[in-house]
C-alpha cells in the first residue's frame, strides 16, 4: 500500500504512518520548541531572583506560589492566573533540587547527631532529646536520652557510647551545634566550644563537620530509626536510667540484624570497625561543665538560670561548681560543700535544708516560714518529737528540736531516725537523750541512758484519762 492508501485504509492521518513506518515502538509525544507562556516569560527573571535570595532566608518565610502571585499582580502589574506561577514554581523547585553522590564509609569512623521524642519519665510527659551515635561502615548504633541537649549531655553521650563500643572511632562527622562550634570563622575554620574541645582531646579524636545547614545521611536515618522503632508507643519509665538501660538492649538487639544488600549481621560488620577504632583511656572524659560564682546572702548559688543552696557558713565567698547532666556539685577550694539533683527547668531554688540548720538555730523565729523547710518529708517520728519538745519548752523546745536535725550534718537518716523512736519509746523528750542513742548506734555499743541517774532528762508521762478527773471542776465551781 501507499501511505495515503494506508491512511485511508486505517483511519489515520498520513503523519501518523509515516511516524509508524519510521519507528517500531511509538516514540511518544515530542516537543519540538518550548512551551509559549506570553503572560509569563516577562516575569521569569522576577521570580527566579526572589526564590534565589530564598534560600538565604528561614524556610518558613520564604516565598509560596500564592505570595509570589499576589506580588506580581500588585509589583509588576502581571495580569495571569495563578495556576501557571504554580507550575513554574514547581518546576523550579524540581530542577534546583540537589543531587547526591554514594558514599563507601571505611571502618573506624563515626557520626553523631540529637534528635527529640516525647516520652514519659516518674509519670510526666516531657521532651526527650536523643544522643545518637552511628558508625556507618556497619550501622552499628548507640543512643542514650536526656533532658535536654546541653554541652554536658553531648560530652555525656560520647563517654557512655565509647564504653558501649568498647572503643574510640578515628573520626566523628558533627553538624554545627552551637555546643559543639561556638563560632565559624570567614574562611570557614570553625572555633571549637571548650568543653567540646577537651573532650576531643582527651580521647584524641579528629572532628569532621557537614555543611551548614545540611544533613549527615547516615546518623540522621538513625535518628528516624530510633524515634519510629525506639519510640513508639511513648516509652514510659520510672527514671532516666532505666530508660537509657532498655535504650542500650534495644542497640544490642539491633546488631543481630541483617540490613538490605549486605550479607553480614550489624555485629558482623561492626568487628571490622573495632579493629580500626582506638582503645579507651585508662580514665574516662568528666562530662561536666564548669563555672564559678559567689554565694548570695541567702546561701545560694546561681547557674543556668536556677539557685542551688550551700552550707550558710559559705555565704559570700567565691565557689566553684560542676554540672553534670543528673547533678550538680559545689566546692570551695578542694572541698566539696554542696551535691544536688540539677534541676532543668527556669528560675527553679534547689534547698538542701540541712543547709540552712545552723542559722534557724540562731533565728528560731523564722522557723515555721522557712522556705528551706517548706515540704521537707521527714518520718512522723520527727513530728511527734517537735510537738512534745515545743509543748513542754515552747520557743526552747523548738530551738533543741533543731539541734536534733543538725545530727543530720554528721549523720544518716536512718540512724537519727532510730535515735528519735527510742527516745520516744523511752520518753527521753531531749536533744543529749537523742545525740547519746545515735552515737550507741553508730558505735555498736548498749545505750546507758538511765532516767534516774540523769534527772536533767524529762520523761513524759501520759496516764488514761478518768471521768473522776473531772470533779475538781465541779466542786471548784459549787464553791
Amino acid at each position: 500500500m501507499s501511505q495515503r492508501e494506508a491512511a485511508r485504509h486505517f483511519g489515520i492521518s498520513r503523519d501518523s504512518v509515516r511516524k509508524i513506518l519510521a519507528f517500531s515502538v511509538p516514540p511518544g509525544y515530542r516537543r519540538s520548541a518550548p512551551i509559549r507562556r506570553p503572560k509569563l516569560d516577562g516575569f521569569t527573571g522576577i521570580i527566579d531572583q526572589w526564590l534565589s535570595e530564598d534560600r538565604q532566608r528561614p524556610r518558613k518565610q520564604r516565598h509560596t506560589a500564592k505570595r509570589i502571585c499576589e506580588r506580581l499582580r500588585d509589583e509588576h502589574g502581571f495580569e495571569g492566573g495563578y495556576t501557571i506561577i504554580k507550575d513554574y514554581v514547581r518546576e523550579h523547585g524540581r530542577r534546583h533540587r540537589e543531587m547526591f553522590v554514594p558514599l563507601n564509609h571505611a571502618p573506624g569512623h563515626a557520626q553523631a547527631d540529637f534528635g527529640e521524642a516525647m516520652v514519659v519519665i516518674g509519670g510526666i510527659e516531657q521532651k526527650a532529646h536523643f544522643f545518637a551515635l552511628d558508625l556507618p561502615h556497619s550501622d552499628a548504633c548507640y543512643v542514650r536520652a536526656y533532658p535536654a541537649a546541653t554541652a554536658e549531655a553531648w560530652m555525656d553521650g560520647h563517654v557512655h557510647a565509647f564504653r558501649f563500643f568498647g572503643a574510640v572511632p578515628q573520626s566523628i562527622l558533627y553538624d554545627n551545634d552551637r555546643c559543639l562550634v561556638a563560632k565559624i570563622e570567614p574562611d570557614g575554620t570553625r572555633r571549637r566550644a571548650r568543653l567540646f574541645s577537651e573532650m576531643l582531646s582527651h580521647y584524641v579524636i579528629r572532628d569532621r563537620y557537614g555543611r551548614p545547614g545540611k544533613g549527615k545521611g547516615s546518623v540522621e536515618g538513625l535518628v528516624g530509626y530510633s524515634r519510629r522503632n525506639f519510640m513508639v508507643p511513648v516509652p514510659n519509665f520510672p527514671t532516666w536510667d532505666a530508660f537509657n538501660d532498655w535504650l542500650e538492649e534495644q542497640c544490642r538487639k539491633r546488631q543481630h540484624d541483617k540490613l538490605r544488600g549486605h550479607n553480614e549481621t550489624i555485629g558482623g560488620r561492626l568487628q571490622r570497625d573495632l579493629e580500626i577504632m582506638a582503645p579507651l583511656p585508662a580514665r574516662s572524659f568528666e562530662a561536666c561543665d564548669q563555672a564559678t560564682g559567689r554565694v548570695s546572702s541567702l546561701s545560694l548559688l546561681r547557674f543556668k538560670t536556677n539557685d542551688y543552696s550551700v552550707p550558710v557558713a559559705y555565704g559570700h565567698r567565691d565557689v566553684w561548681i560542676r554540672a553534670y547532666v543528673d547533678r550538680v556539685v559545689i566546692g570551695c577550694g578542694g572541698e566539696v560543700i554542696a551535691r544536688h539533683v540539677r534541676s532543668y527547668d527556669r528560675e527553679d531554688m534547689v534547698f538542701d535544708p540541712v543547709h540552712y540548720l545552723p542559722l534557724i538555730e540562731k533565728k528560731i523565729g523564722a522557723f515555721e516560714q522557712a522556705a528551706p523547710l517548706i515540704g521537707w518529708e521527714l518520718p512522723k517520728a520527727f513530728t511527734t518529737l517537735q510537738k512534745l519538745m515545743e509543748a513542754r519548752m515552747l520557743k526552747a523546745g523548738r530551738r533543741e528540736y533543731v539541734q536534733v536535725l543538725r545530727l543530720l550534718e554528721s549523720f544518716e537518716m536512718e540512724e537519727v531516725h532510730a535515735a528519735v523512736k527510742t527516745a520516744l519509746q523511752m520518753g527521753a523528750i531531749s536533744f543529749d537523750a537523742v545525740k547519746h542513742l545515735v552515737l550507741c548506734r553508730v558505735e555498736r555499743r548498749p545505750p546507758r541512758l538511765d532516767l534516774d541517774v540523769y534527772p536533767y532528762l524529762p520523761r513524759a508521762k501520759v496516764a488514761t484519762t478518768s471521768p473522776s478527773s473531772y470533779m475538781c471542776l465541779t466542786t471548784g465551781a459549787s464553791t
